[in-house]
């Protein structure tokens, strides 16, 4: 795979600050974030299209009330 320099530089510097062990860490990082980005991009679309599905609704909505242990 090719990147261009500047993208290069970036990715290095990522790893050279210890954020990352490597590129290669970097890169997969990167696809990862994407692929959930398009997934939750997609859901969106069908929620849009379908609306809400009213047996999940409830469910959501507890959900959210509860707190999230981080």
């Amino acid at each position: 795979m090719r990147l261009d320099n500047d993208l290069v530089e970036f990715v290095d510097e990522i790893v050279s600050s210890g954020r990352e062990r490597s590129r290669a860490a970097v890169v997969a990082r990167a696809l990862e974030r994407e692929r959930r980005r398009m997934a939750a991009t997609r859901d969106a679309e069908i929620l849009e299209t379908t609306g809400a599905d009213p047996e999940l609704e409830g469910l959501a909505e507890h959900a959210a009330r509860i707190a999230v242990d981080r």
